[in-house]
């Protein structure tokens, strides 16, 4: 990364910690989920794609306002079938399904990139729509304004589900045991779509051994949400990786500080001894 990339991506950092840390519930989900990709790559217009979202949703638009009582199956014929976003099955740990600047311009993704398309799209076309993040899967609650009934529509499959489907997935993730109540279809806030974006985006860059892109994950979503204690022991543990040892120990310590009663606390402050004794060696 040249000199001007980094200070490029500082400055996108910035932005991003000055956007969530308003406070109040954080309203702008593309723009902060497009500051997130901006950051990897310091390329991308951030205005460049609101202003895609805002012509796709007036097309939308025009499809739903065309076909009163049925704007739901309006929409998604034009959003699924007309512009074609699916879901990425062959390619599902690709990182840019993770970008949604990526997903506008390949139009596949992830079932929460996906989710945010149709719930930014959505939202300008006309619909109320808010994200679910059921284990293991993230779907999207659809509703045209004015209506008392909303639809459960999973946009990585490109179609609309119902309970049972729900249930469904749930077996297939807890074996049967465990069973589908409200508190799995509950709407997702803002901050909590973006920290599972980034979550995800986590996991893919640990998975490839890409330790700084990792990181940089962790620490955006502690700026997002500065209470969540495991963030602190995943940065320890990455700093570890860089061999960032100083920066490594004063995170896990901080972690076990912040929850002495976690049921890792022991392998965690095996993993901090470990970091301390490679310091000692160093000096």
């Amino acid at each position: 990364m040249t000199p001007k990339t980094k200070l490029r991506a500082r400055e996108i950092r910035a932005r991003f910690a000055e956007l969530v840390g308003r406070p109040g519930e954080l309203s702008d989900l593309a723009q902060a989920a497009l500051l997130v990709a901006a950051e990897e790559d310091t390329h991308v217009d951030v205005s460049h794609y609101i202003s895609v979202l805002d012509d796709l949703g007036r097309a939308g638009g025009d499809r739903v306002a065309a076909a009163p009582g049925a704007g739901i199956d309006a929409f998604n014929e034009f959003i699924f079938e007309e512009k074609n976003f699916r879901g990425n099955h062959n390619e599902y740990y690709d990182p840019r399904n993770s970008f949604l600047s990526d997903v506008l311009d390949r139009r596949v993704g992830i079932p929460i990139t996906l989710s945010i398309v149709y719930m930014e799209v959505g939202r300008r076309a006309g619909l109320e729509t808010q994200g679910i993040g059921m284990p293991g899967h993230f779907i999207v609650r659809a509703r045209e304004n004015g209506s008392l009934e909303s639809a459960l529509v999973d946009p990585f499959s490109g179609k609309v589900i119902d309970r049972e489907d729900c249930q469904e997935r749930l077996d297939e993730l807890f074996e049967g045991n465990v069973a589908l109540t409200d508190e799995h279809l509950r709407s997702s806030t803002t901050r909590e779509i973006l920290a599972r974006l980034l979550t995800n985006l986590k996991a893919i860059y640990t998975r490839a051994h890409l330790y700084q892109k990792a990181l940089a994950t962790v620490e955006r979503i502690l700026l997002l949400l500065p209470d969540d204690i495991s963030e602190h022991r995943d940065r320890g543990a990455l700093l570890a990786q860089l061999d960032r040892l100083p920066e490594a120990i004063w995170a896990t310590q901080l972690y076990l500080q912040l929850s002495t009663r976690a049921d890792d606390a022991d392998q965690v402050k095996e993993q901090l001894h470990l970091m301390q004794r490679r310091m000692a060696q160093l000096n």
